[in-house]
């Protein structure tokens, strides 16, 4: 292994011994092959490190630690663990449960070689459900990018530009200020994200898939959607500590102010959608329309319903 890796690819894990070393696996196929996978074990209490152990002595790219004490347990603490562990010029974050196209590494590093003057590289992915099919992979090395604009924040923020945790490889500077709220168990990356971005760094966004994840009830995304308690909470505070670094940076536009409460709104939440108020301090009038809306926002529901049908 090289003493210092170009990518540092951190992994948290929890329980998943059924489905990490398929994602491993994928890993260790990428045509580029200078990094290192730091797996960084929430503290699971299946048979996880039994079922690593033939990739971490076959392979010493992989490196195993359990979460110390010192970060809090959830995949913020884990993951926060690995920055200060790793290595690498670059960053990237990949699920245990998921699959990299085997040209991720390569295409994403093909653009920072070629675009000089950019932080990230952003990049699609597809969901598949129980088994990928493999023949689906696109193995033709032809992609198309663009360079960010300054819209960017505001496109990340309200989710038209999708930055999932895993499909972003970062320069390793981005995170000297800006690492994940441990505090939060849903939309840390979300957060932690329009953080890194209120600095204004340019990137690339690649249109090509060159990730797979795959889609389960016991995600973290599945959890939400069902609304598991935890899972919607920690959104709600992702959505204040959002509001409150915009409206600090002076980054808080009136489209993203609109769209924020709007989108506390649909929770169903006046505290929520109170605490954003406080925090924006609006015109009255603002403040007035959206307590209203926020009450009528059944039957504007119900109406748009209709409208459709």
């Amino acid at each position: 292994m090289n003493l210092f890796p170009k990518v540092s690819i951190i992994m948290a894990t929890y329980n998943r011994s059924h489905f990490i070393v398929e994602a491993l696996k994928s890993i260790q196929i990428q045509t580029h092959t200078n990094w290192e996978c730091l797996i960084i074990d929430d503290g699971s209490n299946d048979n996880t490190e039994e079922i690593l152990e033939p990739i971490l002595k076959e392979d010493n790219r992989f490196q195993y630690y359990k979460r110390p004490s010192t970060y809090k347990k959830g995949l913020p603490g884990s993951r926060n663990y690995g920055l200060g562990l790793g290595k690498g010029d670059y960053i990237i974050f990949f699920d245990d449960d998921d699959v990299v196209h085997p040209l991720c590494l390569e295409i994403c590093l093909s653009v920072f070689n070629t675009v000089h003057d950019v932080s990230f590289c952003n990049y699609k992915k597809a969901a598949f459900f129980e088994k990928l099919d493999y023949d689906i992979i696109d193995r033709n090395k032809e992609y198309h990018f663009d360079i960010t604009k300054d819209d960017l924040l505001e496109n990340v923020v309200t989710q038209k530009i999708p930055f999932a945790s895993c499909t972003v490889l970062w320069k390793k500077e981005c995170f000297e200020k800006s690492v994940f709220n441990e505090d939060l168990m849903y939309a840390e990356e979300w957060e932690c994200y329009q953080r890194i971005l209120s600095n204004k760094f340019k990137g690339v966004v690649i249109d090509k898939v060159l990730y797979f994840n795959r889609k389960h009830a016991n995600s973290n995304t599945g959890e939400f959607w069902k609304g598991d308690a935890v899972r919607v909470a920690s959104k709600k505070k992702a959505m204040i500590l959002v509001v409150s670094n915009l409206y600090k940076e002076q980054l808080l536009t009136p489209y993203l102010f609109k769209y924020l409460v709007n989108y506390a709104i649909s929770f169903r939440d006046f505290k929520l959608v109170k605490n954003i108020l406080n925090i924006t301090n609006p015109k009255w009038y603002l403040k007035l329309f959206y307590k209203l809306k926020y009450y009528q926002f059944p039957v504007w529901v119900f109406y748009k319903v209709k409208i459709k049908k």
